[in-house]
């Protein structure tokens, strides 16, 4: 209750005389000292990002919501509005666009992500059914499919004979997350898949593959992966670059999973959840990059 007070009365009062009074002894505004007092990266974009948006300036809140095309005017718009002189601060407009840059794309690329979730696999759509097909051809080189709908999908740990059905909650981005580090990291994807299919300490590919596509989404969608892609994306975020976090869920959460030893598939949610607890924990750290440190084919 007092932090609640306390958080109250400093975004409304306190925060505001401060930052007047740091500006008139320092000559420079908020948005100024976070662009070069900190290094590129979540630290300077996360605190720039909750500069413009606690501002009560409606020009500053606005720039959040620019299109990638108007930045450039937004941050002129600021400079103007902040008076800050390009002569005096040579390095800030190209600060505070990189800024933008990653935030609106955060936003933009969570877009994207949706629209391929939304997406429903369908059977009649013959893009769809030749990136299942690739899936498998992927994963299992040596042995061919004896036809569209059979028992053998449960090799690569789908649940049915047919594999749509399991593509109800997460759409085509589980599918395509699936092929794209299979694709793209196939030496890696064949090992998990070879510990998946350990007849004691086996879980189901493909389901828990999906599974952690719904956690990259959930935390993507809380904005608790802003840390991430703000270190990792030195502008817009692209929907290649989320496909590579999930490659790092799918790869780490493999190795958590032998470490862990767990007594059957039955306790999979508990080990889910730790897994997941962990990954929070970090992204927490200002510094975090959830990147997969073993080679691309790409």
């Amino acid at each position: 209750m007092l932090g609640s007070i306390w958080q109250y009365v400093y975004t409304s009062f306190l925060r505001y005389w401060l930052k007047w009074f740091i500006r008139q002894a320092t000559g420079t505004c908020e948005l100024q000292r976070i662009c070069s007092g900190y290094k590129p990266g979540a630290a300077r974009t996360a605190k720039a990002e909750y500069s413009l948006r606690s501002s009560k300036n409606k020009v500053l809140r606005v720039a959040l919501e620019t299109g990638k095309n108007d930045l450039e005017h937004s941050v002129d718009q600021i400079m103007k509005e902040k008076n800050v002189k390009p002569q005096k601060d040579p390095l800030f407009r190209e600060n505070l666009h990189i800024c933008l840059l990653q935030i609106t794309g955060y936003s933009s690329l969570f877009v994207c992500v949706e629209d391929v979730r939304k997406e429903v696999f369908d059977s009649e759509d013959q893009k769809h059914e030749a990136m299942l097909l690739k899936l498998w051809d992927l994963l299992m080189p040596n042995v061919k499919l004896e036809s569209r709908i059979t028992k053998q999908w449960g090799d690569i740990g789908f649940q049915g004979d047919d594999p749509k059905t399991d593509f109800r909650g997460m759409g085509m981005l589980g599918l395509i997350n699936l092929v794209f580090f299979s694709e793209n990291y196939t030496e890696e994807a064949r090992q998990v898949l070879s510990h998946a299919n350990h007849p004691k300490l086996g879980y189901s590919y493909a389901i828990v593959g999906i599974n952690l596509t719904e956690m990259a989404y959930s935390l993507m969608k809380s904005g608790a992966l802003k840390p991430h892609f703000y270190n990792t994306a030195q502008g817009t975020p692209e929907l290649k670059d989320f496909h590579q976090l999930y490659c790092y869920l799918a790869y780490e959460f493999d190795k958590f999973w032998v470490a862990e030893e767990p007594e059957s598939i039955m306790h999979f949610n508990q080990y889910r959840e730790k897994f997941h607890n962990i990954v929070k924990t970090n992204l927490q750290d200002p510094n975090v990059s959830l990147t997969l440190t073993v080679s691309s084919k790409n």
